[in-house]
């Protein structure tokens, strides 16, 4: 079973036991948070789609770990007027386990 969720403004095709990286999430390490923004829920040939969200539906999130991911650089210049700009960013993420899809 697998199911598409909406988290952080964008959307994640998961199964039970997937591991992914999410938009910063305010719970600590261990946590469980529980989505209920499901678009659509399906196995092999039974697909259930919401409009816009799957009522009932929800999956389970266990937080593994928070972190940064890589450093961009974001480097700004004008040719012959001598304007530089050197700026780096690490965006904050989450690591979460899918522990249960419901329906």
């Amino acid at each position: 079973m697998y199911a598409i969720i909406e988290t952080g403004g964008k959307q994640y095709r998961v199964k039970e036991g997937d591991v992914i990286d999410v938009e910063k999430l305010p719970v600590e390490e261990g946590g469980a948070v529980e989505i209920s923004e499901v678009l659509a829920v399906g196995e092999k040939d039974d697909l259930k789609i919401g409009t816009p969200f799957v009522p009932g539906a929800k999956v389970t999130l266990r937080v593994e770990k928070h972190g940064k991911g890589e450093k961009i650089i974001v480097f700004k210049y004008k040719p012959k007027k001598g304007y530089r700009r050197k700026q780096g960013h690490r965006q904050p993420f989450t690591r979460v386990k899918v522990e249960k899809i419901e329906v």
